[in-house]
This record gives structure tokens, sequence and C-alpha cells, in this order.
């Protein structure tokens, strides 16, 4: 269903997981981001592809390779897709292909396209690579933490921030690859709101927002729990489960998060220092 709609922008909102997909637009470029989850959203995405793409280029921006954010893959092969060099080179592409397979053997699934392990046409390398897109400028910052390979896009001049899988307003931080990488891709995401003009966000579960003070507090929310998860994993999980409605079903996440943050910072503080005394 369309959750959110504007002269550029209309995003796409999955009764899974809040799981949005954005499409960008201008008079001569359309770009997509994660087309998911269920056969029908991703009917309708195509649809309203079909329906406004005429002679426009068509770009699609896969923020991170979590299997629910390229289900839909299969279903614009025409499409040229920019995603991080870390997603393109990613060593687990059956794995994560196998995951696709199993949810739609578990739910008994049919789909009208074959779902793939995108190709990438464009391989984002290194933070404040730009793209040209028609009269659009795409400025890229790689976002591991999450997963590996996640990346940010700043979109200008229509202003729009796509975050993936960060600043939700429904999921705490879900720390799938790095702790410690998450905390400097958050200090990425404060320097974004910072420095560009974004005018709407667009995270990758939850709601599009235009308020400022909304992009701030997610911001600070992210932030007070990676910096506290240690420290005072009892107050963030109180936190959690005042903050979000759907922390029930998220609890082993955090719980993940603690173990796999607690593991990481050990094994740094057990590193052996080989700097040298001249």
């Amino acid at each position: 269903m369309i959750h959110f709609k504007n002269d550029h922008l209309t995003v796409f909102q999955s009764a899974l997981y809040q799981t949005t997909s954005a499409i960008i637009q201008t008079e001569d470029v359309m770009i997509i981001t994660d087309p998911n989850w269920l056969p029908h959203e991703v009917a309708a995405i195509r649809e309203h592809v079909d329906r406004e793409l005429g002679h426009k280029k068509l770009y699609i921006i896969y923020t991170h390779s979590d299997f629910d954010h390229i289900i839909g893959s299969g279903a614009f092969p025409e499409a040229k897709v920019i995603a991080s060099e870390e997603f393109k080179q990613h060593e687990h592409k059956v794995e994560i292909m196998q995951k696709v397979r199993e949810f739609d053997q578990r739910y008994y699934i049919k789909r009208d396209y074959e779902p793939h392990y995108p190709s990438v046409d464009y391989a984002i390398t290194g933070d404040g690579e730009k793209l040209e897109l028609g009269h659009l400028t795409l400025t890229f910052y790689k976002a591991p933490g999450h997963t590996r390979d996640g990346l940010f896009t700043v979109i200008e001049p229509v202003g729009i921030f796509l975050s993936g899988d960060y600043l939700s307003d429904v999921e705490f931080p879900f720390i799938f690859s790095s702790y410690i990488d998450y905390k400097e891709t958050l200090k990425k995401a404060e320097l974004i709101l910072r420095d560009h003009t974004v005018h709407v966000h667009v995270p990758g579960h939850g709601s599009v927002t235009e308020d400022p003070a909304e992009m701030e507090r997610r911001m600070k929310e992210s932030t007070y729990y990676i910096d506290n998860l240690l420290q005072e994993s009892e107050n963030v999980e109180a936190f959690c489960r005042e903050r979000f409605a759907f922390f029930e079903g998220m609890k082993n996440i955090h719980s993940q998060n603690l173990d796999l943050a607690k593991n990481e910072v050990g094994k740094a503080d057990q590193s052996p220092d080989i700097s040298t005394n001249s």
C-alpha cells in the first residue's frame, strides 16, 4: 500500500515489518529502493513503475543484502542496480537466496518472477561518492553495522535521505554485523542530518517523516540505545519496551545485540597493543 506521497517521492509500505520501498522520480529518472515483500505488494510497485516510467531511465538502490530487501529483485530486470561494493562482493549470496526460497516455501507463496541476487551495475566504494542521474545528485555513505554492506543515500536537490535499516521509528537498532561499526555509522547519520538539507527521511522499516524534530528524535534514540547497551542493558530494555509497540516480537534481537556487543568489545579489549615508543 502507498504510505507516503509527494511531488517526487512515493513510498510503499509492506504489511510485513512495515518494510518500505521508495520510488523517486523526476522528468527523466526513476529510482526504486528495496522492492519487497509479498507478491501483490511487489506487483503494486511494478504497476506504479509501468504507469509512470515512460521514457525515464530506471534504477534500483539496494540499501543492504538482508533477504527481505532484495526479495522483489526479479520483478525489475531492466533496472540498473546501485549498491555498495560489499553488497556486490558478498560471500553468502547463495545463503541469502536460500532464505528467500525458505520464506516462500513456508508460506506457500508463488511469484510471477524469479527472485535472484541482484547484479550490481554501480558499486559504491567510499563515503561521499556521487552519482549524477538526470537532474538528481546522489551522495553515498557506507553504513556497516546492521549488515556489513549497508549504504546511506542522500538525493539532492529534493532532499531525500534513504537510511536503510537505521533510524527507524518502529525498531531499535538491529546489530547483525558489528557493534563498533554501528556506532560509527550513527555518527555518519548525524553528520548527514547536519551537513545536508534533508526534507524527507525514509527508513527501511517504519514511517516516512518530513519533521526535522522527528528525525532528531530517531537519531537520539538510536544513539542512546547503542551508547548504553553494555553499561545499562536493563534500562535500555525498559526504554525499548516503553518506546516500541512490537518489542515482544523483537526482544530476542535485543538479547543477540547484547551478546554480540559484549563479545566484540571483549575481543577489542584483549587485542595486544602493538604501538611502540620512539
